[in-house]
């Protein structure tokens, strides 16, 4: 059961992505050469929100994860947050923000995560590397558009 609260949790976030789509605006946007294509952000998200869900799962199980559970419960808020500010709001700058506050809050989770679970740190290491794409694509926006 605990399992599909994280995944409830994660499912939340993910209507953000349903509901503000990028849409025209995105795709008029000076974009960097290492922009993925449009249809691996489904994909990865999917994948990743699977993944945190296990996490939060894994981490709920273990005796002393009261930190490390609310830095999951943290960086689902802002993930959720993100897609509305940049994609329905078109706040790019706010946007960058909240994903550096979401990198580094993603960061702090998997590290406190390694120390309580191997496997658990593992699992969240391709969300901090897609932050990390996600970030870079946010502040190239940024800077290569006129706002």
């Amino acid at each position: 059961m605990t399992f599909f609260i994280f995944l409830l949790a994660c499912g939340a976030a993910a209507t953000t992505g349903i509901i503000f789509k990028p849409g025209q605006w995105y795709e008029n946007l000076i974009k960097p050469g290492f922009t993925p294509p449009n249809w691996l952000f489904p994909v990865a998200w999917t994948l990743i929100y699977i993944l945190l869900a296990w996490v939060g799962y894994r981490l709920a199980a273990i005796p002393g994860s009261q930190v490390v559970l609310a830095l999951w419960a943290a960086q689902i808020a802002l993930n959720a947050l993100w897609t509305p500010v940049f994609f329905g709001a078109h706040r790019v700058f706010t946007a960058m923000v909240i994903i550096a506050l979401l990198w580094l809050v993603v960061a702090v989770m998997v590290l406190l995560a390694f120390k309580l679970d191997f496997i658990s740190g593992l699992l969240l290491l391709p969300y901090l590397a897609w932050l990390c794409v996600a970030a870079a694509l946010n502040f190239f926006i940024l800077r290569k558009n006129r706002w």
